[in-house]
């Protein structure tokens, strides 16, 4: 089956404000799909050609952070964070959209995750070797792009893993919080505790969570985060 092609003037915009935007996208006559995003009308996904889709940047990115203390087994680094819709804290790992300097960056995804680490949690990242008897940190690209739900929206995030050496965890603050964001704490979970959090489908309050936190549990119970 030939999959219709978007172009330009198959695209109407039904709905534009500072944050979201929503174009119906024409792709037949008398045919109509939605899309809800974040890009401007010239920069949608569906207009891009196969090139410039298989090279394009994630318009945000998701952090796995897995925190290393001494005498202490490696923990993921979860936070709970007011989601509007759902109208509830969640169990989230820190996330953060991708400024416009990002995309400048040899590696944007890179620099929004380092920047947004520290926003949500305080924790500022050493990547060079140290003076303090502590390996280097460890920053790297899990997936450079992958999409929330398509059938509804082009956005996009990149995964990150974070590998944070502490000699404590009096660093850990969410203080850093901007703009319509609210943090209620921390979760800091062993790999037991995260198969635990996984089978159940829950936190440890009996609430349901995202996919990107499903995400971050299944890579740092897999130990993909080790290789």
């Amino acid at each position: 089956m030939e999959a219709p092609k978007i172009r330009q003037e198959m695209v109407k915009p039904l709905l534009e404000t500072r944050f979201i935007k929503v174009f119906d996208l024409q792709y037949a006559p008398g045919k109509h799909y939605y899309d809800a995003t974040r890009r401007s009308g010239d920069d949608l996904i569906a207009l891009k050609s196969d090139e410039e889709f298989r090279s394009m940047s994630a318009d945000a990115a998701t952090c796995f952070v897995i925190v290393e203390t001494p005498g202490d087994a490696p923990r993921l680094l979860l936070t709970y964070e007011y989601r509007y819709p759902t109208g509830q804290f969640l169990l989230s790992p820190p996330a953060g959209l991708m400024d416009p300097e990002d995309r400048k960056a040899e590696e944007p995804v890179l620099v929004t995750a380092e920047r947004e680490i520290f926003e949500e949690t305080g924790l500022r990242l050493q990547l060079d070797q140290r003076d303090d008897g502590l390996p280097p940190d460890r920053l790297f690209t899990v997936s450079p792009l992958v999409f929330s739900t398509p059938g509804m929206t082009d956005e996009c995030n990149g995964l990150v893993c974070a590998v944070a050496h502490l000699s404590d965890l009096s660093s850990l603050t969410q203080k850093g919080a901007e703009g319509t964001e609210c943090f209620d704490g921390f979760e800091l979970l062993s790999r037991e505790e995260a198969m635990k959090v996984l089978k159940d489908g829950r936190d440890k309050y009996g609430n349901y969570y995202s996919a990107y936190t499903w995400m971050a549990l299944m890579y740092f119970v897999s130990d993909l985060w080790k290789a």
